[in-house]
């Protein structure tokens, strides 16, 4: 979707993120976590979320492409005994070296851009280092609007095609993660993490619809959306969009 990574779409997603991710996976984390390595780790939202759950001391390492995120990231973790630093770098590049001393593995929303090949080399990586992963928010490609509209389904469908070009696994990356770390060997938990919007989550709501709608139009321009999207805009009261939460441990 247009504008994904910024900064201010981030922000306004945090507070839905926080609310979805399955807090009961954060128990079966193993007592002696330390190091935390965020992929992807955007504004730092993860880290906002998972280092009140953690015991202290904590080191977390953010990873992101984006300098101004990483910048972010890093100024924006208020928490005793809690130390950030910063590195840029690809989640594609990580290798089982760059995980030495890493006690957890994290990511939100990230699964769904990559490719097979390179969820494969994550879990690799993952799996050499014996180094847990909490990999949150990883889209289903399930949405239900409230009031439905007949549409909704190729709207959906639409949206998840154009989530898988350029060989992205979009909507069928948990399912492919999950398989990639049970054949490394982990014990793998998954937990359904929608966000749930209502009338409180309105201006992510709208700016989210765009987004979606957007997309599928892209993908199909046969569909002719701009009514749709319209009607959509005002008259939606509630939205559930699917996401994964998966927590994968080796023995």
């Amino acid at each position: 979707m247009t504008g994904e990574f910024s900064e201010t779409w981030l922000g306004l997603r945090e507070p839905a993120d926080a609310a979805a991710r399955a807090r009961d996976l954060v128990g079966l984390l193993p007592a002696d976590i330390r190091t935390i390595r965020d992929l992807g780790c955007g504004t730092g939202s993860l880290g906002r979320w998972l280092a009140p759950q953690l015991p202290v001391p904590q080191h977390w390492i953010m990873a992101d492409r984006d300098p101004a995120l990483l910048e972010h990231a890093q100024a924006n973790m208020p928490f005793d005994g809690v130390t950030v630093t910063t590195e840029l770098s690809d989640v594609t590049a990580l290798t089982a070296a760059d995980l030495a001393g890493t006690d957890l593995v994290t990511c939100s929303a990230l699964l769904d851009i990559l490719t097979a090949d390179g969820i494969e080399s994550l879990v690799r990586a993952c799996a050499d280092s014996r180094t847990p992963a909490l990999f949150t928010l990883s889209v289903t490609g399930q949405v239900t609007l409230d009031p439905p509209d007949e549409h909704d389904k190729v709207v959906q469908d639409a949206f998840n095609d154009h989530q898988r070009r350029d060989h992205q696994l979009g909507p069928d990356a948990p399912h492919v993660a999950r398989a990639a770390f049970e054949r490394a060997g982990a014990t793998v938990v998954t937990r359904e993490s929608p966000w749930r919007l209502g009338a409180k989550e309105a201006p992510l709501t709208l700016q989210w619809l765009r987004g979606w709608v957007g997309a599928a139009q892209e993908q199909r321009p046969d569909l002719r959306l701009d009514a749709y999207l319209e009607e959509r805009l005002s008259t939606t009261t509630r939205a559930t969009v699917g996401h994964i939460d998966l927590l994968a441990i080796f023995g």
